[in-house]
């Protein structure tokens, strides 16, 4: 327990104790600061590097493992550099191949650097399971040790399928790091995710799982901008038992991407997955979504809209008149002939 004094000698002692205590301070930083040589960065840096960085190192342990291997000059400068720059929070665990004979600025710049990263796995908003495999073999996984560990991983309360739970970020995982534990980071990502979005906590009658499938056709189905308005019209259908018929849960089955028209001979492929043949929401995510289709998921903007259309590039439109979403689809046929989809690719 800390007790204030009122006195006014208790008050000039208390004012001699701050002012010797700031002093100590700046003269530790002046200190460092003079004890903190670092290579200029206008110099042509020198051969590559790998550096390890584990998940939670520390920045002095990151700083030290630099200056160990002549990527900078002094563990300090870089220690200085990371303290005074937010970005440095964001460097990912991994292997990193950084250059030797670096400033301490040019060093943060390059282990922020995505593309030096051994290893990256990449999961983009919208991919597909069967997408993220092979760049998880090609970052050094066997094929056997994934399978394995998507057979057991641990799923969340509810969820039967792993499709949808791979979240969408950027991993690099440390040298030894097994296959069940990456998967397992995936995993513990999309949970997170799910609970921020308030998948658990709605009032709605969707579960959670439902609430995913939802979210991975909101992301599969228009941009960020629209997903709100896609979260209604999903609603919408399912509430006065229209099918959903979305082009996508058909390029989901035929595993076909890139696709923009869709022939009527592929609505009639039989799978739970086809929404022009089956009612209701289909039995799974069509998809790993992302945060912004996970909110919009549980909180759809209000209107009555039936029916929507992409026309042109950036140009999607929505209504509950069917006539008006067919005169809307001549022009989007007009477009697509005209070659602007390609044209946005």
């Amino acid at each position: 327990m800390i007790v204030i004094s009122r006195s006014p000698i208790a008050r000039i002692i208390a004012g001699l104790f701050v002012a010797i205590l700031v002093t100590g301070v700046l003269r530790e930083v002046r200190s460092l600061s003079s004890s903190a040589p670092d290579f200029p960065c206008n110099e042509q840096s020198g051969g590559e590097v790998e550096i390890a960085i584990s998940q939670g190192q520390t920045g002095s342990a990151i700083a030290k493992a630099l200056a160990a291997k002549k990527v900078v000059k002094s563990s300090e400068s870089f220690f200085r550099q990371a303290v005074a720059d937010f970005r440095a929070t964001r460097i990912s665990p991994g292997i990193h191949r950084v250059n030797v004979g670096l400033c301490a600025r040019q060093a943060l710049d390059q282990l922020l650097d995505p593309k030096r990263i051994v290893g990256l796995i990449s999961i983009s908003e919208g991919m597909w399971v069967s997408e993220v495999l092979p760049q998880m073999h090609a970052a050094g996984f066997l094929k056997a040790d994934i399978q394995e560990a998507i057979a057991n991983s641990k799923k969340p309360r509810g969820f039967k399928e792993i499709e949808g739970l791979l979240f969408p970020a950027q991993y690099s995982f440390a040298q030894g790091t097994s296959a069940q534990s990456a998967i397992g980071s995936m995993l513990s990502r999309a949970e997170k995710a799910m609970k921020d979005s308030g998948f658990y906590a709605t009032k709605e009658k969707f579960t959670p799982q439902q609430l995913l499938v939802i979210a991975s056709l909101i992301q599969a189905e228009g941009k960020e901008k629209d997903f709100a308005q896609i979260s209604q019209v999903i609603r919408n259908r399912l509430k006065i038992g229209m099918p959903l018929q979305f082009d996508s849960t058909v390029h989901f089955v035929k595993k076909s991407r890139g696709t923009i028209f869709l022939s009527t001979q592929s609505t009639l492929i039989s799978s739970p997955y086809n929404t022009y043949r089956r009612y209701g929401l289909p039995p799974g995510p069509i998809n790993n979504p992302g945060q912004a289709a996970m909110r919009a998921a549980v909180t759809p903007q209000a209107g009555d809209w039936l029916y929507f259309i992409t026309v042109a590039p950036s140009d999607t439109r929505f209504t509950s008149d069917v006539n008006q979403f067919s005169k809307w689809k001549i022009e989007y046929k007009k477009n697509l002939r005209a070659g602007k989809f390609r044209s946005s690719e």
